[in-house]
């Protein structure tokens, strides 16, 4: 089948032409998703498609709590998809845009909206439920639903290809590492545990968002008059994490070499990072009754070793150890033979994900004949 993936980020839009797992086509427009300036370069790539399109897929970063699973979008779906925009601000009105403009383009098409929520739908109760007061969380669905799920779910299965042995029979420590990151437990190719829960903003200091920090503190500032609710999100959301450590940028490479060139805050920001990522994967390890392997993917996870060197170094309570190969350019296991628990880099591939979950929407959408 050939699937269009629609994948919106907080500041840039992907789009590719999948058929069978291989990528036809592609293009990265680095324009705000909604915005006006992407519209030459979206229709650009629309007008380079085949007619024979199949579906596409729309990734979702929130579900809210009645998306569950990859769904084709009809009226029903887009509100539930609307109604879920306060939850993520930063990226479902983006989604929403998208998804009317190439309904339009290309209505004769299918569209599939596939939450990065669903792969923590059935997430254990102890480890969804906030200790908020009945109440709340009656009246409005407070609870964890974790996020990156196309990511996750698309890590496993590679992880199971890299060690030879079905995801049903692993237990692993999943980390999606790049501008959002969370942490995931996977037990039997099921998410248990993670980092993220009512919104992206909770779990691993991050490029621009902050990552957990004390609900008593953002009390005071607002309580104290010190900041307003506006204030208070625009900060969380989009001067924290590296770039509000730093100073000077979000991005782990320029980090990287600003520490090499003796940048003191930019050393220190990413030595928070590594120390924050390993305190999320240890808490979720917590939900594991063993690790077979660690399995680092995003951008920051497969392309930035000083990372990974940093992060599995600093877990030999769990069993892990540095000295990875930091020469190669596919998945691989790069932990040094014989190592207790293997560390595992995966490429994030979200479009071949939601390629696939398109296409067996649609295909189980079919009538029978």
């Amino acid at each position: 089948m050939s699937v269009l993936t629609v994948n919106p980020g907080s500041g840039s839009l992907r789009l590719h032409l999948v058929e069978d797992e291989r990528v036809l086509d592609s293009a990265e427009i680095g324009h705000p998703p909604g915005s006006d300036e992407g519209d030459p370069e979206i229709a650009a790539f629309l007008d380079r498609l085949p007619d024979s399109l199949d579906a596409v897929a729309h990734r979702l970063v929130h579900g809210g709590a009645t998306l569950l699973t990859p769904t084709v979008v009809d009226r029903r779906v887009r509100a539930a998809i609307s109604a879920a925009t306060s939850l993520a601000p930063q990226h479902v009105p983006a989604t929403v845009d998208l998804l009317d403009r190439l309904s339009a383009r290309l209505p004769a098409v299918p569209h599939v909206v596939c939450p990065d929520t669903a792969f923590h739908a059935h997430l254990p109760e102890i480890a969804r439920v906030y200790p908020l007061p009945e109440q709340w969380r009656a009246r409005w669905d407070l609870r964890r639903y974790g996020f990156h799920g196309l990511s996750f779910t698309w890590a496993v299965r590679r992880a199971g290809d890299l060690l030879g042995r079905p995801v049903d029979d692993l237990n692993l420590l999943v980390a999606h590492l790049s501008g959002g990151s969370s942490v995931c437990a996977v037990a039997r190719g099921r998410s248990v545990d993670t980092s993220m829960g009512f919104t992206p903003l909770e779990g691993v200091m991050m490029a621009k968002r902050s990552g957990t920090v004390d609900p008593g503190l953002l009390l005071w500032l607002l309580r104290e008059g010190k900041l307003t609710v506006a204030e208070l999100e625009t900060g969380l959301y989009e001067r924290s994490g590296l770039l509000g450590l730093s100073g000077s940028s979000s991005d782990t490479r320029d980090l990287v070499h600003a520490a090499r060139d003796g940048d003191v805050k930019a050393s220190f920001a990413m030595a928070v990072f590594a120390h924050r990522v390993r305190r999320e994967l240890a808490a979720v390890a917590a939900s594991l009754d063993h690790v077979d392997a660690l399995v680092l993917t995003g951008d920051i996870g497969w392309d930035q070793p000083e990372v990974a060197e940093e992060v599995a170094t600093g877990l030999g309570v769990l069993g892990l150890r540095g000295g990875l190969d930091r020469h190669r350019d596919h998945d691989a296991v790069i932990s040094p033979p014989g190592a207790v628990v293997p560390v595992l880099t995966v490429q994030s591939r979200e479009e071949l994900e939601l390629a696939r979950a398109a296409a067996t929407v649609v295909r189980e959408a079919a009538p029978t004949r």
